[in-house]
Protein backbone atom coordinates (compact mmCIF):
# COMPACT_ATOMS: atom_id res chain seq x y z
CA UNK A 1 0.00 0.00 0.00
CA UNK A 2 1.32 3.45 -1.00
CA UNK A 3 0.67 5.95 2.06
CA UNK A 4 0.05 9.95 1.21
CA UNK A 5 2.83 11.09 1.78
CA UNK A 6 4.80 8.32 -0.65
CA UNK A 7 2.27 9.82 -3.11
CA UNK A 8 3.39 13.40 -2.43
CA UNK A 9 6.92 12.64 -2.95
CA UNK A 10 6.52 11.04 -6.16
CA UNK A 11 3.52 13.21 -7.91
CA UNK A 12 4.12 13.18 -11.18
CA UNK A 13 1.91 15.94 -12.56
CA UNK A 14 3.11 19.80 -12.19
CA UNK A 15 0.69 21.57 -9.60
CA UNK A 16 -1.01 23.85 -11.88
CA UNK A 17 -3.86 26.32 -10.36
CA UNK A 18 -6.82 25.40 -13.18
CA UNK A 19 -9.12 27.64 -14.76
CA UNK A 20 -12.92 27.38 -13.03
CA UNK A 21 -14.65 25.99 -16.40
CA UNK A 22 -17.85 23.42 -15.98
CA UNK A 23 -18.36 21.45 -18.88
CA UNK A 24 -18.35 23.79 -21.40
CA UNK A 25 -16.99 27.49 -20.60
CA UNK A 26 -16.39 29.65 -17.11
CA UNK A 27 -19.69 30.54 -16.65
CA UNK A 28 -22.61 28.29 -17.75
CA UNK A 29 -26.38 27.92 -16.69
CA UNK A 30 -28.22 24.65 -17.48
CA UNK A 31 -32.83 25.02 -17.97
CA UNK A 32 -33.78 22.00 -16.73
CA UNK A 33 -37.50 20.35 -15.40
CA UNK A 34 -39.67 21.66 -18.01
CA UNK A 35 -39.90 20.95 -22.03
CA UNK A 36 -37.12 21.02 -24.64
CA UNK A 37 -39.34 23.52 -26.66
CA UNK A 38 -40.00 25.74 -23.44
CA UNK A 39 -36.19 25.82 -22.58
CA UNK A 40 -35.06 26.70 -26.01
CA UNK A 41 -37.80 29.54 -26.08
CA UNK A 42 -36.68 30.50 -22.54
CA UNK A 43 -32.99 30.49 -23.72
CA UNK A 44 -34.13 32.33 -27.00
CA UNK A 45 -35.29 35.18 -24.37
CA UNK A 46 -32.63 35.73 -22.42
CA UNK A 47 -30.09 35.64 -25.34
CA UNK A 48 -31.98 38.38 -27.06
CA UNK A 49 -32.23 40.26 -23.86
CA UNK A 50 -28.39 40.18 -23.34
CA UNK A 51 -25.72 42.16 -25.21
CA UNK A 52 -22.71 39.90 -24.20
CA UNK A 53 -21.79 36.51 -25.98
CA UNK A 54 -24.13 33.90 -25.51
CA UNK A 55 -23.83 30.05 -26.87
CA UNK A 56 -26.61 27.40 -27.01
CA UNK A 57 -26.28 23.89 -26.03
CA UNK A 58 -29.01 21.56 -27.06
CA UNK A 59 -29.79 17.97 -28.52
CA UNK A 60 -31.45 17.35 -31.97
CA UNK A 61 -35.28 16.96 -31.37
CA UNK A 62 -36.26 16.58 -35.29
CA UNK A 63 -35.87 12.48 -35.02
CA UNK A 64 -37.99 12.37 -37.76
CA UNK A 65 -35.42 14.23 -40.01
CA UNK A 66 -32.35 11.81 -39.21
CA UNK A 67 -30.87 9.48 -41.94
CA UNK A 68 -32.75 11.35 -44.75
CA UNK A 69 -29.52 13.01 -45.97
CA UNK A 70 -26.81 10.60 -47.10
CA UNK A 71 -24.64 13.32 -49.00
CA UNK A 72 -22.79 14.44 -46.18
CA UNK A 73 -18.81 14.53 -45.22
CA UNK A 74 -19.37 12.88 -41.67
CA UNK A 75 -21.70 10.24 -43.68
CA UNK A 76 -19.15 9.50 -46.07
CA UNK A 77 -16.28 8.28 -43.72
CA UNK A 78 -15.30 12.22 -42.98
CA UNK A 79 -14.29 13.77 -39.35
CA UNK A 80 -15.14 17.15 -40.13
CA UNK A 81 -17.24 19.33 -42.56
CA UNK A 82 -17.09 23.45 -41.99
CA UNK A 83 -19.49 25.49 -44.00
CA UNK A 84 -19.99 28.57 -44.68
CA UNK A 85 -23.85 29.17 -44.35
CA UNK A 86 -22.97 32.77 -45.88
CA UNK A 87 -25.19 34.37 -42.41
CA UNK A 88 -23.03 32.08 -40.18
CA UNK A 89 -20.80 29.10 -39.95
CA UNK A 90 -20.99 25.71 -38.94
CA UNK A 91 -18.80 23.04 -37.98
CA UNK A 92 -19.74 19.26 -38.06
CA UNK A 93 -18.01 16.86 -36.07
CA UNK A 94 -18.18 12.93 -36.94
CA UNK A 95 -17.28 12.49 -32.92
CA UNK A 96 -18.33 14.03 -30.08
CA UNK A 97 -16.24 16.70 -29.06
CA UNK A 98 -14.56 15.52 -25.17
CA UNK A 99 -14.76 18.12 -22.69
CA UNK A 100 -11.11 19.54 -23.07
CA UNK A 101 -12.34 20.39 -26.81
CA UNK A 102 -15.71 21.46 -25.96
CA UNK A 103 -14.24 24.14 -23.83
CA UNK A 104 -11.98 25.30 -26.24
CA UNK A 105 -14.88 25.78 -28.47
CA UNK A 106 -16.60 27.89 -26.21
CA UNK A 107 -13.73 29.71 -24.67
CA UNK A 108 -14.62 33.04 -25.30
CA UNK A 109 -18.48 33.03 -24.84
CA UNK A 110 -19.76 34.95 -22.09
CA UNK A 111 -22.56 32.75 -21.29
CA UNK A 112 -23.95 29.00 -22.12
CA UNK A 113 -26.55 28.23 -21.87
CA UNK A 114 -27.74 24.45 -21.63
CA UNK A 115 -30.79 22.06 -22.53
CA UNK A 116 -30.23 21.23 -18.90
CA UNK A 117 -32.60 17.62 -20.00
CA UNK A 118 -29.74 16.39 -21.96
CA UNK A 119 -26.82 17.68 -20.80
CA UNK A 120 -24.88 18.94 -17.51
CA UNK A 121 -23.86 22.45 -16.43
CA UNK A 122 -22.08 24.02 -13.64
CA UNK A 123 -24.96 25.89 -12.16
CA UNK A 124 -29.05 25.44 -13.28
CA UNK A 125 -32.34 27.09 -13.35
CA UNK A 126 -35.14 25.10 -12.08
CA UNK A 127 -38.14 24.71 -13.58
CA UNK A 128 -41.30 23.67 -11.50
CA UNK A 129 -43.33 22.44 -14.25
CA UNK A 130 -46.07 19.06 -13.38
CA UNK A 131 -45.26 17.88 -17.22
CA UNK A 132 -41.76 16.99 -15.96
CA UNK A 133 -40.51 14.65 -12.62
CA UNK A 134 -37.49 16.33 -12.27
CA UNK A 135 -36.93 14.78 -9.21
CA UNK A 136 -35.14 11.97 -11.21
CA UNK A 137 -33.14 14.49 -12.10
CA UNK A 138 -31.38 15.04 -8.74
CA UNK A 139 -28.43 13.93 -9.46
CA UNK A 140 -27.93 17.20 -12.28
CA UNK A 141 -28.39 19.70 -9.43
CA UNK A 142 -24.77 20.61 -8.77
CA UNK A 143 -25.70 24.30 -7.68
CA UNK A 144 -28.89 25.79 -8.31
CA UNK A 145 -29.11 29.86 -8.50
CA UNK A 146 -32.72 30.33 -9.84
CA UNK A 147 -36.20 28.61 -9.70
CA UNK A 148 -39.10 29.35 -12.30
CA UNK A 149 -42.64 28.12 -11.00
CA UNK A 150 -44.33 27.10 -14.71
CA UNK A 151 -47.73 27.41 -13.10
CA UNK A 152 -48.96 30.12 -11.02
CA UNK A 153 -50.04 27.78 -7.80
CA UNK A 154 -47.23 25.68 -8.67
CA UNK A 155 -45.72 24.29 -5.05
CA UNK A 156 -41.87 23.50 -4.86
CA UNK A 157 -41.06 20.48 -4.08
CA UNK A 158 -39.87 18.79 -0.59
CA UNK A 159 -36.06 17.46 -2.22
CA UNK A 160 -35.85 21.22 -3.37
CA UNK A 161 -36.50 22.88 -0.22
CA UNK A 162 -33.92 20.74 0.96
CA UNK A 163 -30.77 22.18 -1.07
CA UNK A 164 -28.39 23.70 0.47
CA UNK A 165 -28.57 27.52 0.80
CA UNK A 166 -32.06 26.67 -0.56
CA UNK A 167 -33.76 30.10 1.45
CA UNK A 168 -31.29 31.86 -0.86
CA UNK A 169 -32.44 31.05 -3.98
CA UNK A 170 -34.46 33.64 -6.05
CA UNK A 171 -38.41 32.34 -7.43
CA UNK A 172 -39.72 33.57 -9.80
CA UNK A 173 -42.28 33.01 -12.34
CA UNK A 174 -41.59 31.22 -15.70
CA UNK A 175 -43.00 34.03 -17.44
CA UNK A 176 -41.67 36.97 -15.88
CA UNK A 177 -39.46 37.15 -18.57
CA UNK A 178 -37.83 40.98 -17.47
CA UNK A 179 -36.91 39.56 -14.12
CA UNK A 180 -35.64 36.49 -15.69
CA UNK A 181 -33.30 38.24 -17.37
CA UNK A 182 -32.09 40.76 -15.23
CA UNK A 183 -31.17 38.06 -13.08
CA UNK A 184 -29.28 36.65 -15.05
CA UNK A 185 -27.44 40.10 -16.23
CA UNK A 186 -26.46 40.20 -12.29
CA UNK A 187 -25.18 36.52 -12.13
CA UNK A 188 -22.75 37.57 -15.01
CA UNK A 189 -22.10 40.73 -13.28
CA UNK A 190 -20.86 38.82 -10.05
CA UNK A 191 -18.65 36.53 -12.70
CA UNK A 192 -16.59 39.78 -13.94
CA UNK A 193 -13.14 38.15 -13.43
CA UNK A 194 -10.81 40.15 -10.76
CA UNK A 195 -8.37 42.67 -12.06
CA UNK A 196 -4.54 41.86 -11.49
CA UNK A 197 -1.58 43.78 -12.01
CA UNK A 198 2.03 43.00 -13.96
CA UNK A 199 4.85 45.16 -14.57
CA UNK A 200 6.59 43.21 -17.69
CA UNK A 201 10.06 43.66 -16.29
CA UNK A 202 11.79 40.28 -17.21
CA UNK A 203 13.98 41.60 -20.03
CA UNK A 204 17.73 42.05 -20.44
CA UNK A 205 17.92 45.65 -20.82
CA UNK A 206 20.63 45.43 -23.05
CA UNK A 207 20.43 48.22 -24.92
CA UNK A 208 20.00 50.04 -21.47
CA UNK A 209 23.15 48.80 -20.41
CA UNK A 210 21.39 48.48 -16.93
CA UNK A 211 18.20 47.27 -15.69
CA UNK A 212 15.32 49.55 -16.80
CA UNK A 213 13.38 48.48 -13.99
CA UNK A 214 15.35 50.23 -11.61
CA UNK A 215 16.10 53.16 -13.35
CA UNK A 216 14.04 56.35 -11.24
CA UNK A 217 12.28 58.59 -13.20
CA UNK A 218 9.87 59.86 -10.03
CA UNK A 219 11.78 59.73 -7.32
CA UNK A 220 12.13 55.93 -6.89
CA UNK A 221 12.16 53.07 -8.85
CA UNK A 222 10.79 52.39 -12.13
CA UNK A 223 9.39 48.69 -10.91
CA UNK A 224 8.06 50.78 -7.58
CA UNK A 225 6.46 53.88 -9.19
CA UNK A 226 4.39 51.02 -11.66
CA UNK A 227 3.24 48.91 -8.65
CA UNK A 228 1.96 51.87 -6.53
CA UNK A 229 0.31 53.06 -10.18
CA UNK A 230 -1.36 49.49 -10.98
CA UNK A 231 -1.86 49.10 -7.21
CA UNK A 232 -4.35 51.41 -7.25
CA UNK A 233 -6.64 49.81 -9.97
CA UNK A 234 -5.80 46.32 -9.42
CA UNK A 235 -6.37 43.34 -6.77
CA UNK A 236 -3.53 42.28 -6.66
CA UNK A 237 -0.10 43.69 -8.83
CA UNK A 238 2.86 41.77 -9.53
CA UNK A 239 6.72 42.23 -11.28
CA UNK A 240 7.17 40.04 -13.90
CA UNK A 241 10.91 39.00 -13.90
CA UNK A 242 13.72 36.96 -14.87
CA UNK A 243 15.71 34.24 -12.67
CA UNK A 244 18.51 36.31 -11.82
CA UNK A 245 15.75 39.42 -10.84
CA UNK A 246 13.72 36.93 -8.95
CA UNK A 247 16.50 36.52 -6.66
CA UNK A 248 17.39 40.18 -6.29
CA UNK A 249 13.59 41.72 -5.94
CA UNK A 250 13.29 38.64 -3.32
CA UNK A 251 11.51 40.44 -0.78
CA UNK A 252 10.74 43.30 -2.23
CA UNK A 253 7.73 43.39 -4.20
CA UNK A 254 5.46 40.67 -5.36
CA UNK A 255 7.23 38.75 -8.03
CA UNK A 256 5.88 36.49 -10.61
CA UNK A 257 9.05 34.45 -12.17
CA UNK A 258 8.97 33.79 -15.94
CA UNK A 259 8.23 30.33 -16.84
CA UNK A 260 7.70 30.63 -20.77
CA UNK A 261 11.46 31.33 -21.44
CA UNK A 262 13.12 33.15 -24.41
CA UNK A 263 9.24 34.47 -25.54
CA UNK A 264 9.86 38.24 -24.55
CA UNK A 265 7.01 40.08 -23.00
CA UNK A 266 4.30 36.89 -24.17
CA UNK A 267 6.51 34.90 -21.83
CA UNK A 268 5.84 37.42 -18.85
CA UNK A 269 1.67 37.28 -19.87
CA UNK A 270 1.87 33.74 -20.53
CA UNK A 271 3.20 33.29 -16.90
CA UNK A 272 1.05 35.61 -14.94
CA UNK A 273 -1.97 33.58 -16.78
CA UNK A 274 -0.30 30.28 -15.67
CA UNK A 275 -0.18 31.51 -12.42
CA UNK A 276 -3.90 32.66 -12.07
CA UNK A 277 -6.16 31.97 -15.14
CA UNK A 278 -9.12 32.97 -13.28
CA UNK A 279 -8.29 36.44 -13.23
CA UNK A 280 -7.87 39.16 -16.27
CA UNK A 281 -4.23 41.18 -15.80
CA UNK A 282 -3.27 44.65 -16.71
CA UNK A 283 0.15 44.67 -18.08
CA UNK A 284 2.16 47.14 -18.32
CA UNK A 285 6.15 47.70 -19.65
CA UNK A 286 8.35 48.88 -17.21
CA UNK A 287 10.81 50.90 -19.83
CA UNK A 288 7.30 53.76 -20.29
CA UNK A 289 8.35 56.78 -18.05
CA UNK A 290 5.37 59.14 -19.46
CA UNK A 291 3.26 56.86 -18.18
CA UNK A 292 0.19 58.29 -15.74
CA UNK A 293 -2.45 57.36 -14.03
CA UNK A 294 -5.05 58.83 -16.46
CA UNK A 295 -4.18 56.63 -18.89
CA UNK A 296 -4.17 53.68 -16.50
CA UNK A 297 -7.72 55.03 -14.92
CA UNK A 298 -9.15 55.35 -18.35
CA UNK A 299 -7.92 51.60 -19.68
CA UNK A 300 -9.82 50.48 -16.31
CA UNK A 301 -13.37 52.51 -16.92
CA UNK A 302 -13.40 51.45 -20.80
CA UNK A 303 -12.16 47.48 -19.66
CA UNK A 304 -14.77 45.08 -21.69
CA UNK A 305 -14.34 41.97 -19.71
CA UNK A 306 -16.79 40.09 -23.06
CA UNK A 307 -13.54 40.37 -25.25
CA UNK A 308 -10.27 38.77 -25.16
CA UNK A 309 -8.84 41.92 -24.51
CA UNK A 310 -8.51 45.43 -24.07
CA UNK A 311 -5.70 47.15 -25.65
CA UNK A 312 -5.08 51.09 -26.99
CA UNK A 313 -4.56 51.87 -30.43
CA UNK A 314 -0.43 52.71 -31.34
CA UNK A 315 0.77 56.40 -31.48
CA UNK A 316 0.16 55.73 -35.63
CA UNK A 317 -3.21 54.77 -34.65
CA UNK A 318 -2.72 51.07 -36.81
CA UNK A 319 -1.92 48.25 -34.73
CA UNK A 320 -3.13 47.52 -30.82
CA UNK A 321 -0.29 48.13 -28.08
CA UNK A 322 0.13 45.09 -26.30
CA UNK A 323 2.31 46.43 -23.13
CA UNK A 324 -0.76 48.11 -21.61
CA UNK A 325 -3.24 46.28 -22.00
CA UNK A 326 -6.05 44.13 -19.66
CA UNK A 327 -6.03 40.16 -20.95
CA UNK A 328 -9.14 38.53 -20.01
CA UNK A 329 -9.33 34.94 -18.24
CA UNK A 330 -9.77 33.93 -22.15
CA UNK A 331 -6.73 35.18 -23.91
CA UNK A 332 -4.95 32.94 -21.72
CA UNK A 333 -6.49 29.49 -24.02
CA UNK A 334 -5.78 31.90 -27.25
CA UNK A 335 -1.81 32.89 -26.30
CA UNK A 336 -0.91 29.35 -25.87
CA UNK A 337 -2.63 28.47 -29.28
CA UNK A 338 -1.03 30.83 -30.89
CA UNK A 339 2.35 29.90 -29.82
CA UNK A 340 1.39 26.62 -30.81
CA UNK A 341 1.49 27.45 -34.05
CA UNK A 342 4.83 29.01 -33.91
CA UNK A 343 4.10 32.97 -32.70
CA UNK A 344 5.11 34.83 -29.72
CA UNK A 345 4.25 39.05 -30.65
CA UNK A 346 1.27 39.93 -28.43
CA UNK A 347 0.36 42.06 -30.99
CA UNK A 348 -0.27 40.11 -33.66
CA UNK A 349 -2.83 37.69 -31.19
CA UNK A 350 -4.44 41.23 -30.42
CA UNK A 351 -4.76 41.72 -33.81
CA UNK A 352 -6.15 38.46 -34.92
CA UNK A 353 -8.60 38.30 -31.75
CA UNK A 354 -11.92 39.93 -30.74
CA UNK A 355 -10.53 42.94 -28.96
CA UNK A 356 -12.03 46.73 -27.23
CA UNK A 357 -9.68 48.88 -29.04
CA UNK A 358 -9.43 52.13 -27.36
CA UNK A 359 -7.70 55.72 -28.51
CA UNK A 360 -5.74 56.43 -25.68
CA UNK A 361 -6.11 60.40 -23.59
CA UNK A 362 -2.04 61.17 -24.70
CA UNK A 363 -0.27 58.68 -27.33
CA UNK A 364 3.08 60.63 -25.94
CA UNK A 365 2.86 58.21 -22.71
CA UNK A 366 3.39 55.27 -24.83
CA UNK A 367 6.69 56.69 -26.03
CA UNK A 368 9.51 53.85 -23.71
CA UNK A 369 12.96 54.27 -23.13
CA UNK A 370 15.52 51.42 -24.38
CA UNK A 371 18.84 53.58 -24.47
CA UNK A 372 21.21 55.69 -22.12
CA UNK A 373 20.20 59.18 -24.60
CA UNK A 374 16.54 58.08 -23.93
CA UNK A 375 16.51 57.66 -20.14
CA UNK A 376 18.04 61.44 -20.11
CA UNK A 377 15.48 62.82 -22.22
CA UNK A 378 12.85 61.76 -19.95
CA UNK A 379 14.08 62.73 -16.88
CA UNK A 380 15.00 66.87 -18.96
CA UNK A 381 11.08 66.40 -19.85
CA UNK A 382 9.36 64.82 -16.76
CA UNK A 383 11.66 67.51 -14.90
CA UNK A 384 10.72 70.32 -16.91
CA UNK A 385 6.40 69.50 -17.35
CA UNK A 386 6.82 67.81 -13.92
CA UNK A 387 4.75 64.54 -14.74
Amino acid sequence: MISEESNKQHQKHAKLTRPELGEFGRDELAIIGTTCANIKNLASKIINGLTCKVAYVDADHKTEERGVNDNTVSSNGGYLEYTDKITFRRIDFKRDPNIFQRRMLFNEQDLVLVNGNHFAAKSQIVVVDPVKNLEKKQDKLSDVVLILLKEKDAVIPDFLQKLPGFHKIPVLSFDDETRIIDFVKSFLAQKVPALHGLILSGGQSSRMKMDKGSLSYHGISQRQYLFNLLSNYCNKTFISCNAQQAVELDGELPIIRDNFLQLGPMGGILSALQTDPNAAWLTVACDLPYLSEKTIQYLVQNRNPSKTATAFLDPKGEFPEPLITIWEPKSYSILLQFLSQGYSCPRKALIISDIELLKAPDEKEFLNANFPEEYQDALKHLKTNKV
